[in-house]
Formats: C-alpha cells, structure tokens, sequence
C-alpha cells in the first residue's frame, strides 16, 4: 500500500468509526451471536491478491460489529467502564503510523521522553509522591506481576542471580483481600510463590475492605513459623464491590515484616485525578508500587496502564537486560524502559495518553467523572429507598451492587430464607436485561449470592440512560417476582 493509497482507505475508515461511534447506541449492547458464527463467515481463507477498503469496512459492518459487546455504549454497565475516547484512537492511529521501536533510548527518544512527560502529568494530576517514577505497560495484571517479581527478588536478596527459588530455605509469602481481581492471584502463581503460600485475608463484613489486625495475625503466625512475608498487594476499588483496603492501617503492618506493598487502583486510579478522592491514596508514602489503567474510566484506549514505583532500581535490577546489540553511548544517562517490564520491544503507548489529555482536557474529564459520580448516587438512592430492592455494600465511587429481593426470599434485615429461589431470580431478571439489548449488566457472588454490578462510567452515559436503566431492572426483576425453584443450587 502506497501513502496515496493509505490516505484514501484511511479516510474511508475515519469515516466509518466517526459513522459507528455516532449511532452506537442504536445497537444492541450484548452481542447475539453464537460460537462459531463469526469464524463460520470467515473461513475462505486469506485473499491471493488484495482488496478494495469497501470489501473490508462492508465485512467489519456485516460481520464484526454484530460479535462485539458494545462497551462504548452509553447503555454499557457490565464489568468496568473500557472507554476509548475518539481523542486517544487518533493518538493509537499515530502510534501505528511512526511505527517507532522502543527496544531502547536511541531507537526511539521520543517515545521514552513522552512516556516520562505523561508518567509525571499523571502524576502530579493524581497527587503521587513526587520522587516516584512511573512506567506505561500494557494492563495493571501485567504491573502487578511485574511488582511481584521485583518483591520475590528483593525478599530472597535477589535469588534469580544464584539458585533462584529453588534454592530458598524459606517458603515466601503473599497476601491480599479475597476480593481482589483474579490477575493478583495470577499474578502470585506466575511468579512462582505458590498456591499455597498465598494468603487470603479476611475482610471486614460491611465495607468488604481487608481487615489489619487480620493481616497482622496471619504475617506474624508465618514468620514464627519460618515463613518469609514478601508482599501485600493492597486493593483501591476491589473489582466486585470496589472496596477499598485501609491503605494508611496496611502500610505499617507490611513494614513491620519488609514485605513490598504493591497497590492495585486499575479502576478507581482515575478518581484520583479528582482532589475529593485522594482519600484513597492516604499512607501511599509507604508504599512500593502502584498500578491503575487510564485505559479503563479515564477513557484511554486500550491497552495503556500507569505503574508507579517508589525506588525504580529495585525493579531495574530484576529486569535489567543488556545485550550487546543494544548498547549505546549514552547508556547510563537516559532511561531504559525495557528494564522497568517485562517486554523488550515496546508501543509508542504514551501518544494515546498525550493526544487523549490534550485533545479532551483536563476539564472535561473531571467534569464527566463528576457526572459519573453523581448519577451512581441518584441511582443508590433511588434502589435503597424502593420496597425490595437492596444495595449490598457500601458506594464508594461509582458501582453499585444490588438485588431484588422477592416475597419470602430475604427478611427485611437482610436474612435469606430461600438462597436458591433468590439467586434463581438475580439470574433471570439480569438475563431479560441482557437479552433486551438496552442494557448490559454482570453478575458476581457475594457472601455466597448472586447479585447483579451495575458499573457507570461510559464515556456517552448521561442521566437519562440511567433513568432509562432503573424503569428496565425494575421492570425485568418485578416482572419475575414468583421465582420458580432452579433444579441446581446457587453457588
């Protein structure tokens, strides 16, 4: 393809994206194909010779867009919010065109200096310790792991330059909430502690926030016992409630034992750009790591994730690299990005990020995560103050956990009498959202029940689709209030 070439079909696909994104919310938010489907329209094999754009924007309408779930919908409320503001599409449509190599300093400056230039923007708009230093990966399960590398190292005195872990007398040690994203506990098995040596701990029963003391009892029961604490992965927004772990109470515990305390914020990160939510960060000081993804509620397309670090050199040397064939002379003056993760080769990511924040503003993002703010609460308050409906853990930024409770299911303090007939009815009534198109919602268990995550924060939603929202839950679940007993039992 010629430039003169690229600029006719890239223009055809501006055209189509700006045409998708305006009538996105026409579409149906849940995809309705089945598996195989899209394959099955596939499989002629690839082309001998090449195609006209038409051929290939008539296919990603015709087949594509009815596979994907539509999460930049303003009717998308499932998981988290995965926004891809059109700002940060153009910076990801930059970044492809440079096609720069981020192997090392010399083969890209520029793609070092402006991830620095946007790390310390970041920084400073969220409140973070100035003398921290932060990176671009690509997800915070990657940062997180790349924490636990760095606290594996530095609580076996760096054993991968000997005998590595095998070579340990003393079993090393993690702890987080049970609550925490399933990439935490990845993250522990991928770098080699062990199922077994991964500690779950208790949490408070109201607010789902990891308990200290309950924290102080199980690292001092593993170091008497021979065990070695080695990190605490600290959870800002935990993905089911979005609790948040008393960070300012974690810190001096963790210390007392030198254990590494990464803190995971993937998705509440961005409410730091908020000054009213740096109640979050309270004790950070002490911290070690910290992880959160513009490309979740900030708006940042995918894939583009902060990690911060208190002392780089820590993870520098454990993921250091230096080949001959990469050496220059100004190694030791510039920053090296390969030695803060794990990939060799890197993306031009930070020119999403830049062309996101200068393109949108500063304003207009904190005014939409304010708008966000407040219709989450008009929608708390509208569900906890309507006869059998329920909020289950405390709102803390901007999702809510819910259920509908039907006659002689729960009692009115909460008691369940009859689990099954419940979690029977969360499942259907969400599944009738779902089905609509008009919606789109996830389930999660909590305290051993079903209930439905209803998560604001995409980038189109305004009151009036949350209005819309509250009339269809109430509508499904109230129109399925005689649940029919399941032939399996909940979870």
């Amino acid at each position: 393809m010629t430039p003169e070439e690229f600029r006719t079909a890239g223009h055809a696909l501006i055209d189509w994206i700006a045409d998708h994104r305006a009538r996105v919310e026409e579409l149906p938010v849940r995809s309705r194909v089945g598996p195989g489907e899209i394959s099955g329209e596939l499989k002629a094999g690839p082309p001998q010779v090449g195609e006209p754009i038409e051929a290939l924007l008539e296919d990603l309408e015709r087949v594509v867009v009815p596979g994907l779930t539509q999460t930049q919908s303003p009717n998308f409320y499932g998981w988290f919010p995965s926004n891809g503001s059109l700002a940060s599409v153009l910076g990801d449509v930059a970044s492809g065109g440079l096609a720069g190599l981020g192997a090392t300093w010399q083969s890209a400056p520029a793609l070092t200096e402006l991830e620095e230039v946007v790390c310390a923007w970041l920084q400073e708009l969220t409140g973070l310790p100035e003398s921290w230093r932060g990176t671009l990966q690509d997800t915070s399960s990657t940062g997180c792991l790349v924490a636990l590398l760095a606290a594996r190292e530095r609580a076996s005195d760096y054993a991968q330059e000997t005998g590595g872990l095998q070579a340990e007398p003393a079993p090393l040690m993690v702890y987080t909430s049970p609550h925490a994203h399933a990439s935490v506990f990845k993250a522990a098995l991928l770098a080699g502690f062990g199922r077994d040596n991964l500690r779950l701990i208790d949490v408070d029963p109201v607010t789902y926030a990891m308990d200290p003391e309950a924290l102080r009892t199980a690292m001092a029961a593993d170091a008497a016992a021979g065990r070695r604490p080695a990190a605490v992965v600290v959870n800002l927004g935990t993905t089911g409630t979005t609790a948040f772990d008393p960070l300012s109470s974690i810190v001096p515990v963790a210390a007392e034992h030198g254990a590494w305390i990464h803190i995971d914020a993937a998705m509440a990160g961005s409410a730091l750009l908020l000054p009213e939510c740096r109640w979050m960060i309270e004790g950070l000081e002490g911290a070690d790591s910290l992880s959160w993804n513009p490309h979740k509620w900030l708006g940042t397309i995918l894939d583009c994730s902060l990690l911060y670090l208190r002392r780089p050199e820590q993870v520098i040397r454990v993921m250091a690299t230096d080949p001959s064939y990469l050496r220059s002379s100004v190694d030791g003056t510039v920053t090296q990005f390969r030695d803060w993760g794990i990939p060799l080769g890197r993306r031009f990511r930070a020119l999403k990020l830049w062309f996101h924040l200068r393109l949108d503003g500063l304003d207009a993002i904190r005014a939409r995560l304010r708008r966000d703010l407040e219709n989450t609460a008009w929608l708390a308050e509208h569900i906890a103050r309507t006869p059998r409906w329920r909020v289950l853990a405390p709102v803390r930024l901007q999702t809510i956990c819910l259920r509908h409770e039907p006659t002689g299911t729960v009692t009115a303090d909460g008691t369940v009498l009859d689990p099954v007939a419940l979690d029977a009815h969360t499942l259907r009534w969400l599944e009738a959202v779902n089905a609509s198109g008009r919606a789109f919602l996830t389930p999660s268990v909590l305290d051993d029940r079903w209930m439905v995550r209803i998560s604001l924060g995409a980038e189109g939603t305004e009151r009036r689709h949350v209005e819309e929202l509250w009339n269809l839950i109430r509508r499904s679940a109230e129109e399925d209030d005689v649940p029919l007993r399941p032939e399996r039992p909940g979870p």
